[in-house]
This record gives C-alpha cells, sequence and structure tokens, in this order.
C-alpha cells in the first residue's frame, strides 16, 4: 500500500504550490473526489447523515479506503502546521488557546492514523503486508509524538518517535528507500534530541542509542515484527559494520591543523564515523571501477555522510548560541574547529568527484575518442567527432572547473582559515593550479577554431598560473596513489602539468610563427591573373576565378629590341673619312671630306647593300 511513500509525495507536492494551508485546501479536494468516487460522499441538497466507520473488509474489497484515512489524517495534520506557520511569526508567539487548537488537530489525526494501523492489524482481510502494518504503526507513533511535543510531555514526545525511528531504521535497511532516510533526519531526530535536552539527558549520547531505550520493548510482537527486518536494529553492540557508526563510543577528538579537540556531541561523532566507513568503501570501490560515471557516482555516500556532519555541527552550534553560551566560551571555540574541519573535509570529496569527472590528470590529458566497433560485416567507418561536440566536451570541462574554484573560495570563508597565512597560501597554489587546467582547456577550445593566436595567449597564461602553483605545490608531500581524489595535489600532478604547459607554449609559438608568415606572404601577393604569376608558387589555394583579363587590353608586348639605322649610309663619323675615301677612290684636299651617292643595291629588307646590314648587325 506504501503508507510512507503516499504521505510523503503528497507533503513534497503542498510545498512545490505553498503553504500547509494550500496542502489543507487540496486535501480536502482529494477527500471530496474520493469519497464520491467510493460511493460514501453526500448527495447534494440531501440530508447529511454519518457515515458508517471503515471496516477492515472495506479495505480487502478497494485500498482506496486506506488512503481515505491516510487524507483525512493528513488534513487534520496540515491544518495543525498552518496555524502554526501563522503564529510563529507574532510577537507573543503561540498563545494558550492557539496551542489547545493546534493539539487537538494533532490528536484527531493521530487518531485516523491509528485506525488504519488497527485495520492494516487484520491482515486476512485487507491483504496487508509486514511492511504495511510497520509504516502504518510508525506513521501513527510519529503524529503522536507532534502531539506531545506540543503537550511539551517531553517523555511521551521521546516514546513516540524512538517507536518511530526504530521502525523507520529497520523499513530503511530492509528496502534500501531514501524516504525513510529522510524522515529520520527531519523531524524525527531532531525532535529526540530536543526532547532528550529537555530531560536533561547528557549530549554525548547518541540519538540511536536513545531510541533503543525508550523503544516499547514490551511489545512482543512488534520487536520481532522489527527483527525480522533488521536483526540489529535493537541490538546495543550491532554486529554489522554500518552500525558502529552508531555506538556511542566511536570517534572522541578531531584534528585540524595541528589542533585538537575533543568531540563532545554524539550526533558529530556518528556523523563522522560514517564519513569513516563510507571512505573506506569508496576505496574500494574506485579500485574497482574504470567508468568515469561510475566512479563519480560512488562519491554519493561519502558526500551525504560528510553532509550529515556539518548538519550535525551545525545544530549543536545553534543549541548553545541558543543558549546564550559566547564565542570565547571552550565548547564554542571547539565547536568552531570542528565545523571548520568537517566543512572542509566535504568540500574536499567534492572536488575530488569533479576531478574524478574531468578524466585522466585532472583533464590535463585528452580524452581518447570512443569507438564503437559495429558487428556487422559492411559496417560503415567510425566518423570522427565533429567540432560541435569537440567543443561540448570542452564546455563540460570547463563547468567543473568553475565548480572546483567555487568549491576553493568558499573554503576561505570558513572560521578561522582567513588567520592562517600558511594554509591560505596552499589554497592560492592549489587555485592556481585548477585555474592552469581551466585555461588549458580553453585554449584547446580556440586551437579546435583554427585561432593559434587566442590559444598561445591563454597557454602562456596557463603556464604563469602554473609555475606559481609548482613553486608551492613542488615542496608538498607526496600522497598516496591509491588514496581516492581529493583536495590533494601531489607534486607529481604539480610537475605534470608545469612540462605539458611548457610543451604546449613552445608548440604553439612555432605555430603562431607559421601563421604570421602564411598572412604576410597571402598580403603581399597582387591581384595580376595566374598567366601572369606562373613564375611565383602560390602559398595558398590558388585563384581559379582570376586566370586571364578579359576583355583583354592593348598594351606593350616585351620583345628583344632591334634598331635599323637607315642613315649609316650618309652620316660621317669623325676618324673614319680617310678610310672612307679609300674605299670610294675620291681624291680630295686636305680638311675637306668629299663623298659621291653610292650604288644603291636591294637587299632582303629593302636596305642597303651588304654593308648596312653588317654594320647593323654590331649595334648591341
Amino acid at each position: 500500500m506504501d503508507v510512507t511513500k503516499f504521505v510523503i509525495t503528497g507533503r513534497d507536492k503542498a510545498k512545490l504550490y505553498g503553504d500547509s494551508a494550500s496542502y489543507r485546501t487540496q486535501l480536502s479536494n482529494r477527500i471530496h473526489n474520493l469519497r464520491k468516487k467510493l460511493g460514501v460522499a453526500t448527495k447534494p441538497r440531501a440530508k447529511y447523515t454519518p457515515k458508517p466507520p471503515i471496516t477492515a473488509e472495506d479495505i480487502g474489497r478497494n485500498h482506496e479506503f486506506a488512503q481515505l484515512l491516510l487524507l483525512t489524517s493528513e488534513r487534520a495534520w496540515a491544518n495543525a502546521m498552518s496555524m502554526r506557520e501563522v503564529h510563529s511569526s507574532e510577537k507573543k508567539g503561540i498563545t494558550g488557546s492557539t496551542r489547545s487548537h493546534i493539539i487537538s488537530r494533532l490528536h484527531k489525526a493521530s487518531k485516523y492514523a491509528d485506525e488504519l494501523f488497527k485495520l492494516l492489524t487484520d491482515q486476512t482481510q485487507t491483504g496487508a503486508t509486514i511492511e504495511d502494518v510497520l509504516e502504518a504503526r510508525a506513521y501513527a507513533a510519529s503524529l503522536d509524538g507532534a502531539m506531545q511535543f506540543e503537550k511539551q510531555s517531553w517523555e511521551a514526545c521521546v516514546k513516540s518517535y524512538s517507536e518511530a525511528r526504530i521502525i523507520y531504521s529497520a523499513l530503511a535497511s530492509s528496502t534500501k528507500s531514501d524516504i525513510f532516510k529522510d524522515l529520520l533526519e527531519d523531524p524525527i531526530d531532531q525532535s529526540i534530541r530536543y526532547g532528550a535536552y529537555q530531560m536533561r539527558m547528557p549530549r554525548t549520547i547518541a540519538v540511536p542509542v536513545i531510541a533503543r531505550k525508550y523503544f516499547p520493548r514490551s511489545d512482543t510482537e512488534l520487536v520481532s515484527q522489527v527483527e525480522k527486518l533488521d536483526s540489529d536494529v535493537l541490538n546495543d553492540q550491532p554486529t554489522k559494520t554500518k552500525a558502529t557508526a552508531e555506538s556511542g563510543d566511536t570517534r572522541k577528538r578531531i584534528t585540524w591543523r595541528s589542533r585538537t579537540v575533543d568531540l563532545e556531541d554524539a550526533a558529530i561523532a556518528t556523523a563522522l564515523a560514517s564519513v569513516d566507513s563510507a571512505a573506506s568503501r569508496l576505496t574500494e570501490t574506485l579500485a574497482s571501477v574504470t567508468v568515469t560515471k561510475d566512479r563519480a557516482s560512488a562519491y554519493d555516500d561519502i558526500l551525504i555522510a560528510s553532509q550529515d556532519a556539518v548538519d550535525a555541527t551545525k545544530h549543536a552550534i545553534d543549541e548553545l548560541v541558543g543558549e546564550g553560551v559566547g564565542q570565547g566560551d571552550k565548547r564554542m571555540q571547539s565547536l568552531q574547529i570542528t565545523k571548520t574541519s568537517v566543512s572542509y573535509d566535504m568540500v574536499s570529496w567534492r572536488i575530488g568527484r569533479n576531478r574524478v569527472l574531468v578524466g585522466e590528470r585532472d583533464g590535463a590529458v585528452l580524452d581518447a575518442p570512443v569507438v564503437k566497433q559495429s558487428k556487422k560485416k559492411n559496417a560503415k567507418p567510425v566518423k570522427e567527432e565533429g567540432t560541435g561536440r569537440k567543443l561540448a566536451h570542452l564546455r563540460e570541462k570547463a563547468v567543473l572547473y568553475d565548480s572546483i574554484l567555487q568549491s576553493l573560495d568558499s573554503i576561505k570563508e570558513l572560521p578561522g582559515v582567513a588567520a592562517d597565512s600558511s594554509f591560505r597560501e596552499e589554497l592560492d597554489a592549489k587555485y592556481g593550479y585548477f585555474s592552469a587546467l581551466k585555461c588549458l582547456t580553453i585554449a584547446r577550445s580556440h586551437a579546435i577554431l583554427s585561432s593559434p593566436k587566442n590559444a598561445l595567449a591563454l597557454l602562456s597564461r596557463a603556464l604563469e598560473k602554473s609555475t606559481t602553483a609548482h613553486s608551492h605545490l613542488s615542496s608538498t608531500m607526496e600522497t598516496d596513489s591509491r588514496s581516492p581524489p581529493n583536495i590533494t595535489i601531489s607534486a607529481d600532478e604539480a610537475a605534470f602539468l608545469q612540462n605539458l604547459l611548457t610543451a604546449e607554449v613552445q608548440r604553439y609559438r612555432a605555430l603562431v610563427e607559421l601563421s604570421n608568415l602564411t598572412e604576410k606572404a597571402s598580403s603581399t601577393t597582387n591581384n595580376q591573373p595566374l598567366v601572369e604569376r606562373l613564375n611565383e608558387y602560390p602559398a595558398k589555394e590558388v585563384d581559379l576565378q582570376n586566370l586571364v583579363s578579359y576583355p583583354p587590353k592593348l598594351e606593350a608586348v616585351p620583345v628583344k629590341p632591334l634598331f635599323f639605322d637607315a642613315a649609316w649610309n650618309y652620316i660621317e663619323y669623325p676618324g673614319r673619312e680617310v678610310k672612307r675615301e679609300a674605299q670610294n677612290g675620291v681624291v680630295a684636299e686636305k680638311g675637306e671630306v668629299k663623298s659621291r651617292r653610292p650604288s644603291r643595291r636591294k637587299g632582303g629588307l629593302g636596305l642597303g647593300g651588304d654593308g648596312d646590314c653588317r654594320q647593323a648587325a654590331k649595334i648591341p
């Protein structure tokens, strides 16, 4: 019948839409619709007549009769909670008349829940299982505990909530459901702790120990049903390893930065013991799992346990503040140190999960592409991932690095960190390490987009950050390689990133230089047609749209020069007079040059004779 799931689902939906008053209105509508469906509603304009009580036969015939009782009980509970919400903000608080009204509503809710439990005990008629009966009993006990809480009957409150806690613990261990775990955290454990405080019980006693002490062991049937689900739930010295955290003597001290404080709160000690057991399970899981998603999922348990430790510490601090204890008190200082320690551990595990998600060597090494081999004979070859897919992977890594950097910033806000200069330097070095990885990731995205200059600038920035971080991290002690990844960065990891960035910077410097030379060569080329640039090797692709000039233009064509000197036979140059006269056979007076018209013989080109051609050939 899933009694607990039915109730919790309805309450969660009410939180999404509004407060308890709106939840009460929704329940009234659901009850009216369910009564009409079951045929027990008063007809319109009909006189009201009392309805017969629901019997076990009705529930066996239709399980919605059990839901009708649950809805009626929840409506009374929602009415009480809405009155608490209205009057809690007033200066006077909850007065006597209002408190009496709240108690009456809770009593009504407990009455309907107890009626459902008694009906379900007749398993032959209702068809309910042992789990259904136990869930109904725990639900009735929790409502009775809430009523006793309002009455301020602390011992009765602790007894009712202890009964509900033991039953829900047994159901949680048998069903592995998170619904019961959520109920244990709020409101059962908090109510038991406050009731024990009002009863002047020592705070060092753990809540599970208090619940086992006030559980009604006289009810042998209930004890046998609970032990069938979990044999160690009522054992003060459990044999299972998971229950060692519930014993009262697990962790007594905690150390933070060479300071050791005693753990006086049993809830904190219990939570820290759970963290230790979760850490051991995490180490075993990571040693046997290779898939990235499964390795990251293995951190869920230790993160939940760490969050429980943080919540327990905050709750203990709030209690001391409510009692008027100052910051200078020894108990308050011990809790502040404990808070810093457990918060640092929680952030450390959170960073470790993100480091697992980014990949090998914290994402510095590129992930190999996943190739799915097809069993078909004529299968097509696997194509390489596109640019968009590659950029999406890098974008996911950048988001994870941002989360890591935000987590490191949150550590600086913890109590006592601002005054610790050496610890802040360590945090700054780790911040620089992950900042360098983020710059490397963004640089690779620019490289995919064929932008080597931007990639070189980012790589240079990453190298600068990595150098600063490496100078500090190189002096740290080596960590165990088998330990789960967390906030600790070894000297080997810092050195690997330093060497990788140095090589990448040199590589992209060469690529940028080649890119500059290519751009320079392309910028110096003119727009002449290809036919006029056949003696040049193209640096880039050939422009096939510019082969020749068309339409052709009238322009000079360069050829070898040829001179035709027709005046050679008519001009006498100085120094050649005597030789010329001897050739022509003419006698003249000294100082005079006399010539006669030579015989004209036509040559091949219409020029003079052979002499003219020979003289013309001597001209350069």
